[in-house]
């Protein structure tokens, strides 16, 4: 099947609040919002339908049909497992085109709050005027943050204190315990990086959701050295993968504190004795 085009998708979004006297305001959100990012045939299309009445599109789901068919839909509002932590009744449809659309309900009471929230929205259809001024999308919200002496000193604590807990889990050979720490602590690695990123370039942009453009600012071997902490699959590439962590985080933290003028914790080498310690009676034999 033949994908649709973004303009037909809005099209047809837009076409069925048009035609539907219950619907008075669509917002977009996203990635589609966002000058920023790429277009590619990935991005789902957020929407967001104000109504006079949720309880007209809550109760009864066959009026999506007409967005087309699909592969799988989820509502999270509707899950017990997966409880929704948002306001609002959302209808996560992904059709057999390939096209996905991240359709949220909500009451037009719910408007001015949708308005001051997340930067990265926009006003596609008013039919009562009732937003005076149409926000322009902007991603501000999401640009690295250069830290203060607190919080940069709040990531080294994060970071080595959760070592702690990936070598109990490599010493006891929970490796799924362990790996699962790891990418913890790993996060904190990436704040950092994204800290390092920022000095180099500027406070001025964002590296994206799960620092996922992150490597385009990373020297090469850098950026190697950060994939090869993502091989965990044995209690040996884990310790490798511990150990660069560490090497990673301490090159860019102690770089970082000498150019602005912080101090870099002695926890470091503590938590690093220990660390030395548990690999030479556990593993180096």
């Amino acid at each position: 099947m033949t994908q649709r085009t973004p303009e037909e998708m809005m099209n047809l979004i837009l076409s069925r609040a048009e035609n539907d006297a219950h619907i008075r305001v669509v917002g977009m959100e996203g990635s589609r919002t966002n000058q920023n990012i790429p277009k590619d045939r990935f991005q789902d299309f957020d929407v967001t339908y104000f109504v006079d009445d949720p309880a007209l599109y809550t109760e009864d789901d066959t009026w999506v049909n007409v967005f087309g068919e699909r592969l799988i839909m989820q509502k999270p509002e509707d899950m017990e497992l997966f409880p929704a932590v948002e306001d609002g009744y959302s209808f996560l449809m992904f059709f057999t085109d390939y096209n996905k659309i991240d359709l949220t309900i909500l009451p037009l009471t719910a408007l001015e709050d949708y308005l001051n929230g997340d930067g990265l929205r926009e006003i596609l259809l008013d039919k009562d005027g009732r937003v005076e001024e149409k926000p322009t999308p902007t991603d501000k919200e999401y640009h690295i943050q250069k830290p203060g002496a607190r919080s940069f000193d709040d990531c080294c604590n994060e970071f080595w204190n959760i070592t702690i807990y990936v070598v109990k889990g490599l010493c006891r050979r929970e490796l799924l315990f362990a790996i699962d720490l790891l990418a913890m602590m790993r996060n904190e690695l990436l704040r950092m990086l994204s800290w390092q990123v920022g000095s180099a370039y500027g406070f001025t942009f964002s590296v994206g959701k799960n620092y996922k453009f992150i490597g385009q600012y990373l020297p090469a071997e850098q950026w190697q050295a950060l994939l090869s902490t993502y091989r965990t699959d044995s209690v040996e590439n884990t310790w490798r993968s511990l150990f660069t962590c560490h090497e990673l985080f301490r090159d860019a933290a102690k770089n970082f504190a000498a150019k602005y003028g912080y101090t870099y914790p002695d926890y470091d080498e503590n938590v690093s004795r220990y660390v030395r310690d548990m690999y030479a009676e556990y593993e180096a034999k």
